[in-house]
């Protein structure tokens, strides 16, 4: 992942401008998902907001973070200090219901009084760090950012400390799966410059009330004239990988394209995302995919898969 810091005394106010979501009601250590929009209303990124007690850190997408930086400096207020550490932050994700047993044994820090989407500045194995119950996986679990330079010791201290649970390094596949099941977005997939939140389902982590920020007005815009596709949930009824980009059709009609697809080991079955044009979106919809000829599937109510582990 990408780390901007951001401080000065009116940095919430304009991490509140560069953002969709309301900063200014975030309390201390709290984490929010929010999104950086372009004045059209166009994805710029996705990101979590971290709200410490003398800095922002706003965490982004790996591939976008020069991008980021400089959409951000372009828009930086001169009483604000804006820095990318990136290149000097190392970061681990501990998921699964046992993580909390993993990380406690390495700190004293007492995770059970820790929130979901909340954070601490702390020492795990006697580093200093930010650890935070977040992830992007559905499961309970940790995000651990430190200076890169630990990232040796901190990956085999928590391998050490979770061997008598079986714990197991996975990679960006198993995670692209786990996230899907949870109806997770990928930029560069289900949201880029070219979707706005409202088109993607995620108007939650839009408020528009909060007063002004990049890209209301082209969002007001949108909800006044009317959502023209929305992104929808489906599973295959007949066998197929529905591929990024694969076509969408109604009655042979296309209607859209898929973002997203993979077979979910969870639940056994293949699932995706894609933008369907309205009125084609309501739960039930019969869609064909073209996946090497037309194949049936049927868009459903997200998450695919939930544990029920977050607390």
């Amino acid at each position: 992942m990408g780390e901007i810091i951001v401080k000065g005394k009116r940095r919430k106010e304009f991490v509140d401008f560069i953002t969709t979501n309301s900063v200014l009601s975030l309390k201390e250590n709290q984490v929010q998902y929010s999104n950086m929009l372009y004045p059209n209303g166009g994805i710029v990124d996705d990101l979590l907001v971290y709200n410490l007690k003398n800095e922002m850190m706003l965490v982004v997408n790996a591939s976008n973070t020069d991008k980021d930086f400089e959409w951000i400096m372009k828009n930086r207020w001169e009483d604000v200090e804006v820095e990318n550490i990136s290149d000097r932050i190392a970061q681990l994700a501990v998921q699964g219901p046992v993580a909390e047993k993993v990380i406690q044994k390495l700190t004293d820090y007492p995770l059970e009084k820790m929130g979901f989407y909340f954070s601490a500045e702390t020492k795990v194995c006697g580093i200093d760090m930010v650890i935070s119950r977040t992830g992007y996986t559905g499961e309970d679990g940790f995000e651990l950012y430190f200076y890169k330079e630990n990232a040796e010791k901190m990956w085999n201290e928590i391998f050490e400390a979770g061997k008598e649970f079986g714990i197991e390094p996975i990679g960006l596949a198993a995670r692209d799966t786990l996230r899907l099941e949870m109806r997770y977005m990928l930029y560069g997939n289900d949201i880029d410059q070219n979707t706005t939140p409202l088109e993607a389902g995620i108007g939650w982590c839009v408020k528009l009330e909060k007063g002004n920020f990049i890209g209301r007005d082209a969002l007001i815009r949108q909800k006044e004239e009317g959502l023209t596709r929305k992104l929808v949930s489906f599973e295959m009824v007949e066998k197929g990988i529905p591929r990024h980009n694969y076509k969408i059709f109604v009655d042979g009609k296309e209607v859209g394209f898929v973002t997203s697809g993979n077979y979910s080991p969870s639940i056994d079955k293949y699932i995706g995302l894609g933008y369907v044009n309205l009125p084609f979106t309501k739960l039930g919809q019969e869609i064909d995919i073209d996946i090497r000829g037309m194949k049936k599937a049927v868009i459903v109510k997200p998450p695919f898969y939930k544990n029920g582990t977050h607390k």
